[in-house]
C-alpha cells in the first residue's frame, strides 16, 4: 500500500536501503535461501531475491491479517504500481531491482483480483487451485521473463508447481483458514492431528513432479515441497537439508 512505498524523489540511498529491508523480509522467512541461491548464475540471484520479496508482499497482502480491507487495499495499490511499471513510473523500492526488466508486470497486475478474491476459504481442493490459476500463469509468464528457462520447459509447465507454492505460502499464513471446506470436514470425521496436517498432505500427494521452467523457481518449489515434507510450513529447513533439496529441485 501507499504507506509501504517510497516516493519517486526520495534519495538513492533511501531508495537502496529500503529495498534492501523489502529483500531482507523475504530472506527472513526464507533462510535457507543462503544456501539454495549457490544454484542460480550470481548475475541473476539480486533479481530472484526482488521477485520472490514481491511475490510475498502480495500473498502477505492477499492472505495475512485477521482483517481483510488492509490487503484488499494494498493490493488495489500494488495493481497501479505494476500498471506504472510500463510507462516508467515507480514508487515502490522493489521496482529498482525489477521495474526495468521486460517482463509482463502488468499480466501480473490484471491477475491481482482473483488473488484478492483467493481469501475467502475454498470449498474443495480444485477450487483452491482454480481460484490462484490467473495468478500462477502469470507469475510463471515473469518467472521465464526474468531467468533462462530451463532447455525444453515452457513457462505454462511450471504453473502447477506455482499454485502448490502459493498454497503452502497460504497455509503458513492462514493456518486452518486456509483449508478447504470438503478437507476440513474430512479431519473432523477423522479426528487426528487436524486440518491444516490433513491439508499438507493433500498438497504433498499432488504435488507437481516438475518444480518449474526455470531454476530459481524450482529452487522455491523444492524448498516449500521440503518444508511440508518435514511437517510445518513455516519453519526452516536445516543447511544441509536445505542444500540437498536444492540441488534435487536445480536438476529436476
Amino acid at each position: 500500500m501507499a504507506g509501504d512505498a517510497m516516493s519517486a524523489t526520495a534519495a538513492p540511498a533511501g531508495d537502496e536501503q529500503a529495498l534492501h529491508d523489502f529483500a531482507g523480509k523475504w530472506r527472513a522467512r526464507w533462510p535457507e535461501w543462503s544456501v539454495a541461491e549457490v544454484f542460480v548464475p550470481r548475475s541473476q540471484r539480486a533479481t530472484a531475491v526482488a521477485w520472490a520479496a514481491l511475490q510475498q508482499e502480495l500473498t502477505d497482502a492477499a492472505w495475512g491479517g485477521s482483517d481483510a480491507l488492509p490487503g484488499e487495499a494494498k493490493l488495489g495499490w500494488w495493481m497501479e504500481e505494476l500498471q506504472g511499471w510500463r510507462q516508467g513510473r515507480r514508487r515502490h523500492p522493489l521496482g529498482l531491482a525489477l521495474q526495468r526488466q521486460p517482463a509482463p508486470w502488468q499480466a501480473l497486475a490484471a491477475a491481482l483480483p482473483a488473488l484478492r478474491d483467493s481469501r475467502e476459504r475454498p470449498g474443495d481442493r480444485s477450487e483452491a487451485f482454480d481460484h490462484l490459476l490467473p495468478v500462477a500463469e502469470a507469475i510463471g509468464a515473469i518467472d521465464a521473463a526474468l531467468f533462462e528457462p530451463v532447455p525444453g520447459q515452457l513457462a505454462q509447465a511450471a504453473v502447477p508447481a506455482i499454485q502448490s507454492s502459493l498454497l503452502e505460502a497460504r497455509l503458513v499464513l492462514q493456518g486452518d483458514a486456509a483449508v478447504p471446506l470438503s478437507v476440513v470436514a474430512r479431519a473432523m470425521a477423522r479426528p487426528g492431528e487436524g486440518a491444516a496436517a490433513e491439508w499438507s498432505r493433500d498438497l504433498l500427494a499432488q504435488w507437481p513432479g516438475r518444480g518449474g521452467a526455470t531454476v530459481p523457481r524450482r529452487l522455491w518449489t523444492a524448498l516449500a515441497h521440503t518444508r511440508l515434507q518435514r511437517g510445518d510450513a513455516a519453519r526452516p529447513l536445516s543447511p544441509w537439508t536445505a542444500l540437498l533439496a536444492a540441488w534435487r529441485g536445480a536438476r529436476n
